[in-house]
């Protein structure tokens, strides 16, 4: 536990991000992703707190591995993650935070997909905040709005709290407004985009979701009690956490808290929550286009053209977003951003795995990508990182033949196991207890050849597992 009255940075990285789509899906995240810098947005969240306690991250259990590796490689190996067998929102996910922490500990709660362009603006916001939260006072940020913004909620600014400067009484929360309603919000002068950041005591925030939301809460203590630590791990108990109604701060406590402060705060801001959203961030060339990957694009303007494999080739349009992955394109006006959670609403009804995963599929111990499949067969790229070790398993109805490419792959097979070196190649049979590994200095290269009835993911019996997934 953080010692008592320290800031506790508590990042929140349980969003999917389906407004990002086709790039954004459920196992990878626009947290995940490099959207606006040379780090990912955890990444750069988490390198915004480094002055305070080490974050304490709260996901879902399917990304732990990815939450783990991205903070090693920002040199953040000592976090604590929380995982979430299931999704409940943001009010059950602070509250098992604050149970983690000291009750006098102030947790400074941070999604892990915002971007700021003045990290020294939120540092001081928080500063200014601290004291009324340690009084009790449940803070959010509010940020001056650069226009009348339609996919945010709004917060009204009252009168300024006596000896706290910078801390003002909230009036009143509002949700994500029409135009025309947003528009009045901002000539009215006293509102400002709700950030989803706040600073809140954790024994105030508890004491308030006591009052307002006693079933989860009870559901949320039990489910830390009964949880267990696995390293930097710490898995909540399945059980008692489905019985936590799913619900956001915002909604179950902050629009209905007895003390609740805003501090305003200009901090060059964005959720990215859309394509809109990243044009606006993104670096324009003369024609006010902003364009990444393989990419053409003749008389056109105030465009987005992204792609992350094909060209992208654009002639004589406006105002477009055009974003290419391997496996999907996106086609949509800027003004109709926000509606792309609509086409990924769809593709769920209709069972697509679109929504899930890219070809490419990170893993705790590198990553597989699809390059061909056809009727009983498919064919995998596998890269295996240094020290890496897929799990001892096997499969009913599948067999698979494997060919080194580069790198060198130590084999199990049943009761033997052997070394492949670069141009070898292996056959596993249906039914084989087998094991790959990559216990050399850099990374394995594999083509896998799969052939059977069935090559589903869901084909793996394991039997031993070094990443906790048996």
């Amino acid at each position: 536990m953080p010692p008592a009255t320290a800031i506790q940075p508590v990042i929140l990285s349980g969003g999917v991000g389906s407004r990002l789509w086709p790039l954004s899906r459920s196992t990878m995240p626009k947290q995940f992703m490099a959207l606006a810098g040379g780090r990912t947005m955890i990444q750069e969240t988490a390198q915004r707190v480094t002055g305070h306690q080490p974050p304490m991250v709260v996901c879902n259990a399917e990304q732990r591995f990815l939450v783990a590796e991205q903070l090693r490689a920002a040199g953040l190996a000592n976090a604590g993650i929380v995982l979430e067998p299931a999704a409940r929102g943001t009010a059950p996910a602070v509250a098992v935070a604050a149970l983690r922490c000291a009750p006098d500990a102030l947790l400074f709660i941070m999604p892990a997909d915002h971007y700021v362009r003045k990290p020294e603006a939120l540092a001081a916001a928080v500063k200014a905040a601290a004291p009324a939260a340690a009084d009790g006072i449940l803070v959010t940020f509010g940020i001056m709005p650069e226009g009348p913004e339609t996919g945010y909620g709004y917060v009204c600014q009252g009168q300024p709290i006596e000896g706290r400067p910078g801390c003002y009484a909230v009036e009143h929360f509002k949700e994500k407004p029409d135009r025309a309603t947003a528009e009045a919000y901002i000539a009215e002068g006293c509102y400002h985009w709700n950030s989803g950041m706040f600073l809140v005591q954790a024994k105030t925030y508890l004491d308030e979701l006591e009052r307002l939301e006693p079933q989860m809460l009870a559901a949320c203590r039990d489910a830390v009690a009964k949880g267990r630590s696995e390293g930097d791990f710490y898995f909540l108990d399945k059980e008692a956490f489905a019985h936590a109604r799913a619900d956001s701060i915002d909604y179950a406590v902050m629009e209905r808290a007895r003390r609740v402060a805003v501090v305003p705060v200009d901090l060059g801001w964005s959720d990215i929550g859309s394509w809109s959203a990243m044009w606006g961030l993104g670096e324009k060339d003369e024609d006010q286009n902003v364009r990444l990957g393989d990419t053409i694009a003749i008389g056109v303007h105030n465009a987005l053209l992204r792609s992350h494999g094909p060209l992208v080739a654009a002639v004589g349009v406006d105002d477009l977003v055009v974003v290419a992955t391997p496996d999907a394109v996106l086609v949509t006006n800027r003004d109709n951003a926000q509606d792309v959670k609509k086409i990924v609403e769809e593709l769920e009804r209709d069972g697509r795995s679109l929504t899930r995963e890219h070809r490419k599929v990170e893993r705790p111990w590198g990553s597989y990508e699809t390059v061909a499949r056809g009727a009983g067969f498919q064919v995998k790229e596998i890269i295996v990182r240094p020290g890496g070790r897929l799990s001892l398993q096997m499969h009913h109805k599948r067999a698979e033949h494997w060919t080194v490419v580069a790198g060198t792959a130590k084999v199990t097979r049943n009761a033997e196991t052997f070394t492949l070196n670069e141009n070898e190649s292996t056959f596993i049979p249906l039914g084989a207890k087998h094991r790959l590994e990559n216990e050399g200095t850099v990374p394995l290269h594999l083509i896998e050849v799969q052939y059977g009835s069935y090559l589903g993911e869901d084909d793996i019996v394991r039997f031993a597992d070094s990443y906790g997934r048996i």
